[in-house]
């Protein structure tokens, strides 16, 4: 019974670290964003003949659509505002990457897998059945549910 109550207290503790560690995760994936979302921008008919050479309908449009939702989840995922609405359309890009891009290549990331796209996709279901915490915009606008 003493294993049982020292689990449950470690438990109850570690439940104040859960905002924190969903604002790590939210900067660290809203990091891991940028840089694909600038070079998007800064390149965008590259990207749009890109996504074209691949089969993607409408590339210009989607390229456009892609640059612009993972810009928006920069933003968004780093202020903590409209966390569970941007983690949906950020996991249908990922969807899309590991299909398109990643899945011929296997799990591995050294060996461009899917890997990291997965693990992205993981962290942004997180953030869309938890949302963003307490340290977050979305908590000081919308309240304790947000």
């Amino acid at each position: 019974m003493k294993c049982k109550q020292m689990y449950m207290e470690f438990s109850r503790l570690s439940e104040y670290g859960k905002s924190l560690s969903l604002l790590f995760a939210r900067l660290a994936v809203a990091y891991g964003f940028y840089e694909p979302a600038m070079m998007k921008w800064s390149d965008i008919d590259s990207v749009a003949q890109w996504f074209g050479s691949m089969g993607i309908p409408f590339p210009t449009i989607n390229a456009y659509m892609a640059a612009s939702t993972e810009a928006a989840g920069v933003i968004l995922l780093t202020l903590g505002l409209l966390t569970r609405f941007i983690s949906g359309p950020l996991i249908i890009i990922m969807i899309v990457a590991i299909v398109t891009v990643h899945l011929p290549h296997g799990f591995s990331a050294g060996k461009n897998g899917f890997e990291i796209p997965l693990y992205y996709m993981l962290f942004l279901f997180i953030f869309l059945t938890s949302g963003a915490g307490k340290f977050s915009l979305d908590r000081l606008i919308f309240g304790d549910k947000s």
